[in-house]
């Protein structure tokens, strides 16, 4: 099979992570599911409303999901069902986020671009995915990372707390959204690196950004491309920011106020 990269065909593999990691986790606590991806959110599981945006998008030919334990599946009876149909693929997650999706990756035919998302992206619709997609295809890059301006975010849920990387040209969200084509793969074992030096915080700095990056970032100077380019730089793969305007593309649920929040926007919604 050849290795081409064809982006006329506009099929992604989707990768969900889904991994439960801890015993402390807010949501699992607060809900009394037995992991975080089955906590309802409206009464219905997270990761059955990510599979089900997923199945609904005509760009996406397959998912792949990595996690939950196999022993949790019972807990959830419409996942189990959809892994034992053939609609979703389950794999065990490995002991972090990066090893996971490394995992994942090595399940997908290497001419084939890969969507990556999370399971606790509740307010993930159709729309969302279709759009980042159609961007990240069209993009001059190997990978791409999905963001928001935090001010979609505010004027749209003003009491929502998200996570701001705070740059010259503005402050950004992270929206749990990335492609990697052929050539971008590469990323995860970047990723992987960062991971296993998150407890060296210097040595992460001058792997992951360099002290050019950090310095210009800590003098307010660094904006988002730049940001961007340094990793690209540093990674050997070239990334690229796709700008969404939807403001539920910036809400997972990892508190018990994403939920309260998500649940809010449900409602509003139906």
């Amino acid at each position: 099979m050849s290795d081409a990269f064809n982006p006329a065909s506009q099929q992604f593999v989707a990768l969900v992570l889904a991994a439960d990691r801890t015993g402390k986790d807010p949501i699992t606590q607060h809900t009394g599911a037995a992991c975080k991806a089955f906590a309802p959110v409206d009464g219905i599981p997270m990761i059955i409303r990510v599979l089900d945006t997923l199945m609904a998008c005509n760009q996406i030919s397959s998912i792949i999901l990595c996690g939950p334990p196999e022993s949790l599946h019972a807990h959830c009876p419409e996942l189990k069902q959809r892994i034992v149909s053939g609609q979703v693929k389950w794999l065990p997650n490995m002991d972090s986020p990066s090893r996971s999706a490394e995992s994942g990756l090595n399940h997908v035919c290497r001419n084939t671009p890969v969507l990556l998302t999370t399971a606790d992206h509740a307010l993930l619709t159709p729309g969302i995915v279709q759009n980042f997609l159609q961007k990240s295809l069209a993009a001059n890059s190997d990978a791409t990372v999905g963001a928001i301006n935090q001010n979609v975010i505010a004027a749209a849920f003003p009491n929502a707390k998200r996570t701001v990387i705070r740059l010259n040209d503005g402050g950004f969200c992270g929206c749990n959204l990335f492609t990697f084509k052929p050539q971008g793969r590469s990323v995860v074992r970047f990723w992987r690196k960062a991971e296993d030096l998150r407890k060296r915080p210097w040595r992460l700095i001058a792997q992951v950004l360099g002290f050019k990056t950090v310095l210009s970032y800590l003098l307010g100077s660094l904006t988002l491309h730049q940001a961007l380019a340094a990793v690209s730089e540093k990674s050997g793969v070239t990334i690229q920011a796709i700008m969404l305007d939807d403001p539920r593309a910036g809400v997972d649920v990892d508190k018990v106020e994403d939920l309260v929040l998500a649940e809010s926007i449900l409602r509003s919604e139906s």
